[in-house]
């Protein structure tokens, strides 16, 4: 099944990102987390080796490349850790996919040359304080004043937030439409924009280099030509742009499950009592050959679900199963593994201490496990 995805450039990508990585990333993560960031530079060595962005047109910067190396670059950049994977594969391969689908010539030439190189980074502003996955109970609000829009309204939640040069604002622009996602737009909001303000950084359980925010319109002034889009389209474009969001959020959860089996597998190799490794007892191998047997059905399915995507499939349902059951799967792989650490699996210096905790929002976020299971069940019940 790998072999259908990824080819000899594929490899090529992955070797070179992996070398970068090495060399920029790794040494610097626990720092990062100390100081909740991940540094602009970091943001601006990635565009410079060409790692920002990569199915962005060669007419705007990028390389035109297919989905196979966004899933490198999410699985390269969840190795190092959930923090900076994040923020990273949000800009990348979610934020400025609706700028090259859906924007004029000119609103592609203003953002997406920047954000491929790394001098730009994106947001996009869905979750509010009073409505998270149910979309059509969004309260921002932008009405149009002539060349401006005028938007009213919070945001929280926001990955990139707090850094942010540009955000996708998911607001609503006819709040009296019927039904209520009829009346949602996108419009693009600029950092320096009067009316915009950004809140709290927010202080998380885990993901702690991940840049996370509240983000405050008051009245916020912006020119009506960073509209995205339609007006009133906004929930039909969230939709269609769902699908490669979640299948990313799998594959990044995929990558933890993998690697928190991995730090544990050694552990136990090397960890003793009772005058033997951990590995001899038996407890320990059902335990380890439960977790292989989960993860390994994990990326087959996930492998399979890229190729679909790749090739243009409506994999809506698919992509709602990988993102509950994985996700899911690696929380109870997380439990195991800090299980088999014994004490050692609480003390932070310890790897899996940090995956533990970074985990458990993956159900939450892009759609909860609950939000998975009703479309899931919507699209069986046709």
């Amino acid at each position: 099944m790998i072999g259908d995805i990824f080819s000899e450039e594929h490899r090529m990508f992955r070797k070179s990102l992996r070398k970068m990585l090495e060399k920029d990333a790794y040494p610097y993560f626990e720092q990062w987390e100390q100081e909740r960031d991940v540094p602009r530079s970091f943001w601006l060595k990635l565009g410079e080796h060409g790692f920002l962005c990569p199915q962005v047109s060669e007419k705007y910067g990028g390389m035109g490349l297919d989905f196979g190396y966004s899933m490198i670059l999410a699985e390269e950049l969840e190795r190092v850790g959930a923090g900076p994977a994040s923020g990273i594969v949000l800009h990348s391969d979610i934020v400025t996919p609706y700028i090259e689908q859906y924007g004029t010539e000119d609103q592609k030439e203003k953002w997406l040359p920047k954000s491929v190189s790394g001098e730009y980074i994106s947001a996009i502003a869905m979750t509010e304080p009073g409505a998270g996955s149910d979309l059509a109970g969004i309260q921002t609000t932008a009405r149009r004043e002539g060349d401006f829009y005028i938007l009213n309204g919070e945001k929280t939640f926001i990955t990139n937030g707090i850094h942010a040069d540009y955000v996708v604002v998911v607001c609503k622009t006819d709040p009296q439409a019927t039904p209520a996602h009829r009346g949602i737009s996108l419009i693009v909001v600029e950092d320096g924009t009067p009316g915009f303000k950004r809140g709290k950084k927010l202080n998380k359980v885990g993901m702690h280099s991940s840049d996370t925010g509240e983000l405050i319109f008051e009245d916020a002034k912006v020119p009506a030509q960073n509209l995205l889009g339609e007006e009133g389209k906004g929930f039909y474009y969230l939709m269609d742009k769902l699908q490669q969001e979640r299948l990313l959020v799998a594959i990044e959860v995929q990558i933890e499950a993998e690697e928190m089996f991995r730090i544990t597998k050694d552990y136990v190799k090397s960890r003793k009592a009772f005058n033997q490794t951990i590995a001899n007892f038996q407890n320990t191998q059902f335990k380890l050959a439960e977790m292989a047997t989960e993860i390994d059905i994990g990326r087959n399915y996930i492998h399979s679900l890229a190729a679909k995507h790749i090739a243009g499939e409506n994999i809506v349902k698919e992509v709602s199963m990988a993102k509950w059951w994985i996700s899911e799967m690696a929380k109870r792989v997380a439990s195991e593994c800090l299980q088999l650490h014994g004490g050692y699996g609480y003390m932070e210096e310890y790897e899996i201490a940090r995956r533990f905790r970074d985990i458990p929002v993956a159900a939450i976020y892009a759609g909860t496990t609950e939000i998975m299971k009703g479309i899931i069940a919507k699209e069986i019940l046709k």
